[in-house]
């Protein structure tokens, strides 16, 4: 595949991002994507299609296509408008020949007073090398565009300068070059100027950790500048950065303030990203959708792929108790005007670096019955009969082995199931440990020393009570002579309702007795496993560890929740 002549090209929040968490899948920010669903017509079509740019005030979209029939030749600007941010787009329409051209143009990108345009632009005349970027201005909404210029040397060279994309207030222009002094193949550079009248300034590499010696691609700045998307994989280029899911990924990398460096980037995880080529990404000028290309089945067919789009969503179960509600007010309550990442969920699903009236807003929009994304598995254990232990939130549903002992009102949350030494619940598989941030959550009561909760053959015991005295502990580890369980001092065998957790973020393990952290280490990497769940035995199923008790309400996250 190839984006826009030549283009070859998927947050741990606590892991609700994107939950990445961006964890979900994979980033370090309070926010998820939703499920990323085909744009359809009017803006995708068999053609192929890439969002360049949605304008500050959401009303226009301007995407590039490939020889659509009423364009100019190759790529062209294209633009869909709409009345207001609830309409839906209208057809699209070629931007005309002062910026198309016969030798392809596209990656629109206009300022977010709306009175600068840049674009790139395939050996158009008057430039500099393969591709340049070219910009234009206009005097106010109203006027039209003056005819387009080359940017110059300064930016411009005998190479490929494209992708351009403008910081929020239009004094940083980043953009995409193979010019020498880069980290590999493809990188973003960033060039910045002191107004918006002043020539743009010497072209400064982004560096580590945003550029590999692989390839970066296609940028894109949120509306509050601390958010930067790209691809990962280079213009022309087919070496694709480590870390992936398929051809090309779409990666963020975050900053906590304009002023500050970037971030390490993460891959957006599954929720985008798919075996196939994804890219292109563009976000919403209110953060809450991203709009992004990808060839995984299920188009229109078109040659470069078709245009998806994503919700944006911040975590707002802050306990991770599948409710939001007066508990999660308390501990945002408890954060007030604090910079705390946990619950710094507004205006943007990423926060403004403060917890305030934003963030209370956002909350309450979504009290009343959100599901969260980044609860995977849930059984319940409501049930009053039958072998059949529920999963509620998706395909995971476990089998009573042994004779099914329902307690309706016996539960800490409804019902629950009472295990005797012999029964447990063989579910199917849900997750390998090797696979990035997660959680485990459950309530129980009784239990004896030795015996575990939930377990995954032929791997480890997630949750069990240690031999010794009855003490909370995980037996899930890295591989090799370093592996060692983690340990607590917090018994949970005395005979009360206890909510027991174990949360791993990529580096920390975490055992947690009634919300309170109980031990913790650092951790390299857990072990993979690719076996089903057992609740209420070990993984190898000794005898003595078959669990004698009532377990209620487990719970597993792809994210590290904070009880």
């Amino acid at each position: 595949m190839k984006w826009l002549n030549g283009y070859r090209i998927r947050l741990t929040f606590v892991g609700m991002v994107a939950a990445l968490a961006l964890g979900g899948g994979s980033a370090n920010a309070d926010f998820t994507f939703g499920e990323a669903v085909h744009l359809g017509p009017p803006i995708s079509s068999p053609y192929g299609e890439g969002v360049s740019c949605i304008t500050a005030d959401g009303l226009e979209m301007y995407v590039s296509v490939l020889d659509k029939p009423g364009g100019c030749g190759n790529w062209d600007i294209w633009v869909s408008r709409r009345e207001t941010v609830n309409d839906d787009w209208s057809e699209l329409e070629n931007f005309g020949s002062s910026f198309n051209t016969q030798w392809g143009d596209g990656c629109t990108e206009i300022s977010s007073d709306g009175l600068e345009m840049y674009f790139q632009s395939w050996n158009r005349p008057g430039g500099y090398g393969d591709c340049d970027i070219w910009t234009t201005r206009r005097a106010s909404k109203n006027d039209p565009w003056a005819q387009p210029e080359n940017l110059g040397s300064v930016v411009n060279t005998w190479g490929y300068e494209h992708s351009p994309r403008l910081s929020p207030d239009g004094l940083e222009l980043y953009f995409c070059s193979n010019r020498p002094g880069g980290c590999g193949l493809e990188d973003i550079w960033v060039t910045k100027r002191a107004t918006k009248n002043d020539p743009w300034s010497e072209p400064i590499n982004l560096g580590p950790p945003v550029n590999s010696s692989g390839s970066e691609d296609l940028p894109c700045l949120s509306s509050d500048g601390l958010l930067l998307f790209f691809s990962g994989i280079g213009y022309r280029e087919t070496v694709q950065r480590p870390g992936g899911y398929g051809g090309s990924d779409i990666w963020v990398a975050r900053r906590a303030s304009v002023s500050d460096s970037w971030g390490t980037p993460v891959n957006l995880g599954p929720m985008v990203n798919s075996p196939y080529l994804d890219g292109v990404a563009i976000l919403s000028p209110d953060g809450q959708t991203l709009y992004f290309s990808s060839e995984r089945p299920g188009g229109l067919g078109g040659p470069y792929g078709d245009v998806y789009q994503a919700p944006i969503m911040p975590v707002v179960d802050f306990n991770g108790d599948g409710a939001i509600d007066m508990q999660d007010v308390a501990i945002m309550t408890e954060h007030w005007g604090e910079n705390d990442p946990l619950c710094d969920i507004g205006p943007m699903p990423w926060g403004d670096g403060i917890v305030d009236v934003q963030d209370l807003i956002v909350l309450t929009r979504y009290m009343e019955a959100i599901k969260d994304p980044t609860l995977i598995a849930h059984w319940a254990l409501d049930e009053t009969e039958g072998l059949v232990a529920h999963d509620r939130v998706g395909a995971n549903d476990g089998t009573v082995m042994g004779v099914p002992a329902w307690q309706p009102s016996g539960g800490q949350v409804n019902g629950a199931l009472e295990f005797d030494g012999t029964t447990f619940i063989a579910a199917d598989h849900v997750l390998s440990p090797s696979d990035g941030p997660f959680s485990v959550l459950a309530w129980l009561k009784g239990g004896e020393p030795g015996q575990a909760i939930i377990s995954q053959p032929p791997g480890a015991e997630w949750l069990m009570a240690d031999a010794m005295d009855g003490a909370l502990m995980t037996g899930l580890q890295g591989g090799g002579r370093l592996g060692k369980a983690l340990c607590s001092d917090a018994v949970i065998t005395d005979g009360n309702w206890h909510r027991v957790g174990f949360t791993w973020d990529g580096s920390y393990r975490r055992l947690y007795v009634d919300d309170v952290l109980v031990a913790e280490d650092t951790q390299t990497g857990l072990a993979e496993c690719c076996g089903g769940l057992n609740i209420g035995c070990a993984a190898n199923m000794t005898p003595g560890t078959f669990f004698a008790g009532l377990i209620d309400d487990v719970r597993i996250y792809n994210r590290a929740v904070e009880p």
